[in-house]
């Protein structure tokens, strides 16, 4: 595998970085994705839209680019570089790829372009409060009434579905056979009577995450996606894609970066925090694990190049992307040092306003900490990915 860039490669970085400077929207710069609402989350979706780069990994006959292997490395480089907030992986990196590889035609006409150009936002529904790791244990039901289907069940962890247009649910449609083999992949409206999201206020106070009951909830039979009863296949497909972006190689390579310049900027004993032999050791430990799984993310784009769908290797990329993530996290808190203290974010001043205290690149330091704690468990959890390893690898 040949990693050097060739002339062509170095021009396509070179007008990618262009567009991110000249079109990425001012008024999402340096903010985090809780910062924003529904229309700012989308604007830079649709700005790639119509630029026709929204969907880089799809085929060329439903909006991808063609591009190659490595421009798609570039491409999540430069994104990274300059901290873009990305499309949102539910309609691009899931129930997308499934519409059109599984999907009527009519489902192809009827939701793709919306994914495409930005205006649909979709939220997923598979894990339940008793069928999370074990999905296949679900008990939300999709029974058929004639032209429609009758779901009921409570799904949870439905992140950001407070603002989703359609959501993906899965639905056991077969009470009577192996668990696997009864569930279904069906479509809702989220605005469909019956349906209702809670939010789940997580530990830094932040509305990420939701639980979504269905009660009664009548959507058309023309909602399921591909066969009745194979809804496991579609899902495995969707987890497999899901697992490949979790690892979020790039990002990390930037969060690497930041740690750098913040043990550059914070003091022990007098001396820059990057100049302890201990805490440079563990950077480059960091370092070296993340090098690793960057070699294996590009031979699996090689493959998947190749025409072969995610495989095993999807679950090696998720297992050692979220263990790095969750490193890095935790020695951005090393460094930040008592700044990360969520007393530190802010003392009440007149008028109940929240000023934070210290360095700004200490401000987010503990909430993504927190947030990360999830990353080893969503997109199946680290266990269920060891044993799908040692399964379709070492065939145990």
């Amino acid at each position: 595998m040949n990693l050097d860039f060739s002339p062509e490669d170095i021009a396509f970085r070179e007008e990618v970085r262009a567009f991110i400077e000249e079109n990425y929207p001012e008024d999402i710069k340096g903010k985090h994705r809780e910062e924003l609402t529904k229309e700012q989350f989308l604007s830079w979706h649709q700005i790639l839209g119509k630029k026709g780069w929204s969907v880089p990994s799809w085929p060329t006959q439903y909006g991808g680019t063609g591009w190659t292997p490595t421009q798609k490395y570039i491409w999540s480089e430069e994104n990274a570089r300059a901290d873009t907030i990305m499309p949102l992986p539910f309609a691009v990196s899931m129930v997308g790829p499934v519409i059109y590889t599984f999907g009527s035609q009519e489902h192809k006409d009827r939701f793709l372009p919306g994914i495409v150009d930005g205006t649909t936002w979709w939220c997923q529904g598979f894990s339940e409060p008793g069928a999370g790791s074990d999905l296949a244990g679900l008990k939300t039901t999709a029974v058929r009434d004639g032209d429609e289907w009758v779901i009921n069940g409570q799904k949870t962890w439905t992140t950001l579905g407070q603002h989703a247009d359609w959501g993906f649910f899965l639905c056991r449609t077969n009470p009577d056979v192996k668990k696997q083999e009864g569930i279904s992949f069906i479509l809702v409206k989220m605005d469909t009577p019956g349906v209702e999201v809670r939010p789940i206020i997580m530990t830094d106070g932040g509305h990420e995450v939701n639980e979504v009951w269905l009660t009664d909830v009548r959507v058309p039979v023309d909602n399921l996606v591909g066969e009745e009863n194979k809804g496991w296949t579609y899902a495995k497909f969707l987890l497999a894609h899901e697992r490949t972006g979790i690892a979020g190689v790039a990002r990390s390579k930037r969060g690497i970066e930041r740690l750098r310049e913040i043990a550059s900027t914070e003091y022990d004993n007098g001396k820059p925090l990057i100049e302890n032999p201990d805490f440079a050791e563990k950077i480059s430990k960091l370092e070296i694990d993340l090098t690793a799984l960057e070699f294996t993310e590009l031979r699996g784009l090689a493959a998947v190049a190749a025409g072969k769908p995610p495989g095993p290797e999807s679950s090696l990329l998720k297992i050692k992307g979220t263990e790095v993530q969750q490193r890095l996290t935790e020695l951005t808190i090393e460094a930040v040092g008592n700044y990360a203290a969520p007393y530190f974010r802010g003392f009440p001043e007149e008028g109940g306003n929240r000023f934070p205290i210290g360095p700004d690149y200490a401000h987010h330091a503990l909430p993504e900490y927190l947030n990360m704690r999830k990353t080893s468990i969503y997109g199946g959890s680290n266990e269920i990915q060891r044993n799908i390893i040692a399964k379709a690898v070492l065939g145990l």
